[in-house]
């Protein structure tokens, strides 16, 4: 008999015992005699069977408690990136208080990212919609299971989702430093779609596919002009959050002008820069001053100390998961505080 085509019933066969019996050894061991479970296991073993595919019993069972956590980023992401790692802490720390599983789905390809949302043994998703977060969204509602929205690109009222006031925020970050005396800016920015990096101008702005990168952008435009601060006279570059590209960036900043401030779009981004900064001589906030955006843990024993607005990365995780697994159905949207955290890489304006 071909090992792949191995059935329970053959093995109960094989053991002299009722399918049934045979069933419980495998998934309710307790309630047969250790001797006729250690004959069905035996010829199991023999016969190649490995037991019941646990997709079948969870597909008979309508759930199977675990939390899909699907990006179009790779799996690296998860690891790589300070603002994933927080994100995965609360996201965790949510299933683990209701004994839930939990999946990470990722794919760049198009069509083999569609079959990881299709076969995954899932209650629900929680999509990290950094890049390509349309598609995501499709391909999860075609599974037609609960999913929450993070960091989406495009606003949906249609759709769940949890995140903070990216435009309040970026304002919150541009008012402190003109507070501290400020008046000459660089921007490092995120991504506004998929494929560019470099300088960017108005209108690339307000065609951004990305919200999150075009609200912070305007946030930060809308409070500089209470100072005095023009929008031409701030060079905005567009990294890919990257050492490298941040780099770039600041080749490109400190080229058209010379800033005494630096706003940064994601804590990543913000201590590559003082990094790169160090690299080239230049200290903050001696020279520049640096604020970022996020609140990631490594931000507050970063050198210098990062001064930052704190979004509640694992709160938002949490709320996630609680909202697919205890939710009704309905359409759950949340805006969550922002605080401003004064560390040590803003100083006032010498």
């Amino acid at each position: 008999m071909a090992r792949d085509l191995v059935r329970l019933s053959d093995v109960a066969k094989a053991a002299g015992v009722s399918q049934g019996t045979a069933s419980n050894v495998f998934s309710r061991p307790d309630l047969v005699r250790e001797e006729v479970r250690e004959r069905v296991r035996e010829t199991a073993r023999k016969l190649g069977y490995a037991g019941p595919d646990p997709r079948g019993r969870l597909l008979r069972a309508g759930k199977s408690n675990a939390i899909g956590v699907a990006t179009a980023e790779p799996l690296s992401y998860f690891f790589d990136d300070p603002f994933a790692r927080e994100l995965m802490r609360g996201i965790s720390e949510a299933c683990d208080e209701r004994a839930a599983g939990l999946a990470l789905v990722s794919a760049r390809n198009d069509e083999r990212l569609a079959w990881n949302i299709q076969s995954a043994l899932v209650d629900g998703f929680v999509l990290l919609c950094i890049e390509n977060g349309e598609k995501l969204v499709e391909l999860t509602r075609e599974r037609q299971l609960p999913f929450v929205a993070l960091a989406l690109g495009k606003p949906d009222e249609s759709i769940s989702a949890i995140g903070v006031d990216d435009y309040a925020g970026a304002q919150m970050a541009a008012r402190h430093l003109g507070e501290l005396g400020h008046r000459r800016f660089g921007i490092l920015a995120l991504e506004f779609d998929d494929l560019t990096e470099g300088p960017v101008d108005d209108a690339r702005i307000a065609g951004a596919t990305y919200s999150t990168s075009r609200d912070r952008a305007n946030g930060y435009f809308e409070e500089l002009a209470l100072y005095g601060v023009t929008r031409q006279s701030i060079p905005i570059y567009e990294t890919r959050s990257s050492a490298e590209s941040v780099s770039r960036g600041l080749d490109h900043i400190l080229g058209q002008s010379t800033p005494t401030a630096i706003l940064c779009m994601s804590d990543r981004v913000a201590m590559f820069a003082i990094e790169e900064l160090a690299r080239r001589g230049l200290s903050v906030p001696g020279d520049i001053s640096i604020v970022g955006f996020d609140g990631v843990p490594e931000a507050a024993t970063f050198a210098p100390p990062l001064t930052t607005i704190a979004q509640p990365i694992a709160e938002i995780g949490r709320r996630a998961v609680k909202a697919i697994l205890e939710g009704d159905g309905a359409v759950h949207r949340e805006v969550l505080p922002l605080e401003l955290v004064v560390r040590q890489s803003a100083a006032r304006a010498g």
